[in-house]
This record gives structure tokens, sequence and C-alpha cells, in this order.
């Protein structure tokens, strides 16, 4: 048995990506755009904190820690990023640029774990890798066009399904997670 952390991971997406919708919907023209940095900030430190463990460690099988911890360690940088340009008063216009970048590489990722078969629920974690990946490839584009409201919209909607999948593989992992580790007991205590 073996000890990992993606149900904290996958839940701090899900609230990050709520957050991102909502901003992308009524705050990304937000004459106070300082109130968004709390929630960017917080899902930007568990993001990158978990992330970076996972890729230094390899704590689960295989390469789970590629596509997860690799991906978490972009998402947490991209939104302390967002934090700190917000904060500063920054256009995010570089943070956009990177995020198509990462988007597109979980994407990638996506599509893989639909092809390899990989996690318990292929199909909807190909989904949500490919729908979140989707968030960081239209940043840009989504900067230029924040007057249209429909693109913003449209947007904040796909945000907002890739957190509902993602908020139904991490609950339900959670669920999980607390039967199969309930009797685990650290390598000292044995």
């Amino acid at each position: 048995m073996f000890i990992d952390y993606i149900t904290l991971m996958l839940i701090n997406m899900v609230a990050g990506l709520v957050l991102l919708a909502y901003y992308v919907y009524a705050g990304i023209d937000d004459p106070q755009q300082k109130k968004w940095i709390p929630g960017f900030g917080i899902t930007g430190a568990i993001a990158l904190s978990t992330g970076l463990h996972m890729i230094w460690t390899w704590p689960i099988r295989g390469s789970f820690n590629i596509s997860f911890g690799e991906t978490t360690v972009m998402l947490g940088m991209l939104y302390i990023a967002t934090a700190i340009a917000l904060s500063q008063g920054w256009d995010l216009i570089t943070i956009a640029i990177y995020a198509f970048f990462a988007g597109l590489a979980a994407v990638v990722i996506g599509v893989r774990i639909l092809n390899l078969g990989q996690t318990q629920q292929p199909l909807l974690s190909g989904i949500g890798f490919i729908l979140t990946g989707l968030g960081g490839v239209l940043a840009a584009p989504t900067l230029y066009l924040k007057t249209n409201r429909t693109w913003r919209l449209v947007g904040a909607v796909v945000l907002i399904i890739a957190a509902l999948i993602w908020a139904l593989t991490g609950y339900l992992a959670y669920w999980n997670h607390l039967d199969g580790f309930q009797k685990w007991v650290p390598l000292p205590m044995r």
C-alpha cells in the first residue's frame, strides 16, 4: 500500500478552476483586481508544493507522477504568478503565453490517458485533462477578447465542466482513500 495526496491536489484544482471560471466571467474587467489575489495565491501554493513533492519523490505508481505531478507544478506556478501580477498591477499576457504551453501539455496528457486507458476512469480523467488544458490554451485569446461576454461565458462553462469532472474524481477518491487507508501504519510504527 502506498500513500498519495492526489485527493488534495484534485480538490485544490477544483477550487482553482471554479475561481478561474468566476474570474473569467465576472472578474477579468473588474476594477478591484486585488480581491482575487488570496484565492489565486492559496490555489497556487498548494498546487506548487504538492506537485513539486510528487515529481521529486514519485510517491505513487508509474507515470501518474508525471501526469498529475508535473501539471500540478505548472498550475501552481500559473496561479502564484497570477496572484503576484494582480498584486502589482502587471499585465497578464506573459502568464497567458505560459498557460498556452502548460495547457497544451494537459491536452496531450489527456489524450494519452485515453489512449493508454490509465486511471480507474480513463474517459473521465482524459476529458478532465483536455478541458482543463483548453483553459490554458485559450487564456491569451480570452485576455484579448475580454470585452466579449459570450466568449467569456463559454470559457467559464468549460472551466466549470472541468471542475465538476475533477470534483467527482476527487471526492470519490476521498471516499475510497478513507476506507483503503484506515488500517495503514507508518513504517516506523510497524
